[in-house]
């Protein structure tokens, strides 16, 4: 009788692993130690991929993920973009195309961790940068800062709404979210301080209250305002001399863990203006030093895709409308299409795969079409 319990035992554990229980363990952390991060107490590197689930076609999430884990990514990394969750006042949206909670539980199914950046400001060369439109609705307005009571409560509200999707799915709760930011290259814009604490105060409180947060800003600006509790990183792009960058926040925090946030892998494009693009070499220069020196990145962007509709954002002054097409030069083309970038990507990271970690396989390529000459 005791063989057979032991038998009966072993086989409902191998049957836990496989139905994913295995990876649900509530036991699990995710911090940033002493130089470095630590997951479940061990040293981890974050080799992670730019994708935003707005601008890939539901249908295409699967496939995208699964090329950034055949280039050797072990994370994806998501922007939440407020307006398209909140388009009217109080109508919160996450179904469909939106539904942020399938994508990053598509993430974890695909054995991948994941960092999420829900804003209130996201950039990304999105409309307004993800704040909604009827903000402006208020003649005073003032957005970006805690002196204005109407800005702060609803992004008090927009965050409590995210956090109901995305906080069960903290690592320490059974998911794969390691990590979640403080606003979005806030140093850029300001440098208001009770701003940025307010912000984490919210995320805190909305349900963001295991997970590590982090903030990003340039290594030209990153000392405008000081953060407790929250990891800083910065964001450079392909051709960085690594040492220059990472010189004074080593300076400032010499026992912080080092990750650059957005490795711009290429630029975005304005209409009227050339294709913007950046050469292999140098993009592979820069992201092999960072490896070399077990620093953590995230690809911006590993996959551009599109903004669809009027989504497309703007730079001003001047005035400067965004492509729809926000290929962005990326390793993974704007139709899911591998690139010279992507295989590049993949022959490096292959090399400094850490313990338990398996290069993904590259996904067939999606059929396409041939649209006839309408002339």
């Amino acid at each position: 009788m005791k063989k057979i319990s032991a038998v009966l035992i072993g086989l409902y554990l191998v049957f836990l692993s496989f139905s994913g229980f295995a990876q649900t363990s509530q036991n699990q952390t995710f911090i940033a130690g002493d130089k470095s991060f630590l997951l479940n107490g061990k040293p981890y590197v974050i080799r992670a991929g730019e994708l935003h689930f707005p601008r890939i076609p539901r249908e295409y999430w699967d496939q995208r993920i699964k090329l950034c884990k055949a280039m050797g990514m072990n994370t994806i990394c998501i922007y939440l973009f407020w307006n398209l969750h909140e388009q009217e006042q109080d109508v919160f949206d996450f179904s469909g195309q939106k539904d942020v909670a399938a994508f990053v539980k598509l993430v974890q199914d695909n054995g991948m961790y994941c960092i999420v950046r829900p804003g209130p400001y996201a950039c990304a060369e999105w409309d307004m940068g993800g704040l909604p439109w009827w903000l402006l609705k208020k003649q005073d307005i003032q957005v970006r800062t805690a002196k204005d009571t109407f800005f702060m409560q609803r992004t008090a509200k927009y965050l409590k709404e995210v956090a109901k999707q995305l906080a069960p799915l903290q690592i320490q709760n059974g998911g794969n979210i390691i990590m979640v930011q403080v606003e979005n290259e806030f140093a850029a814009f300001g440098n208001e301080q009770p701003y940025m604490e307010a912000v984490r105060d919210e995320l805190r409180i909305a349900g963001f209250d295991k997970v590590q947060l982090f903030r990003c800003d340039w290594s030209s600006n990153f000392s405008k305002y000081e953060l407790g509790g929250v990891a800083t990183t910065l964001n450079f792009g392909a051709g960085s001399d690594i040492d220059k960058q990472f010189k004074t926040f080593q300076e400032k925090y010499p026992n912080s863990p080092l990750m650059c946030s957005e490795y711009w892998s290429g630029w975005f494009d304005h209409w009227g203006r050339p294709h913007e693009t950046r050469s292999v070499s140098s993009f592979i220069g820069s992201l092999k030093d960072m490896l070399d020196r077990k620093i953590s990145f995230s690809l911006y962007m590993a996959h551009g895709g599109t903004s669809f509709g009027q989504w497309g954002g703007a730079n001003a002054p001047p005035y400067s409308a965004m492509a729809t097409s926000y290929d962005y030069n990326a390793p993974i083309g704007e139709q899911g299409n591998t690139t010279e970038k992507f295989y590049a990507v993949r022959n490096l990271l292959k090399n400094y795969l850490q313990e338990g970690e398996t290069l993904g396989e590259i996904p067939p390529a999606m059929p396409i079409i041939e649209i006839p000459d309408l002339s």
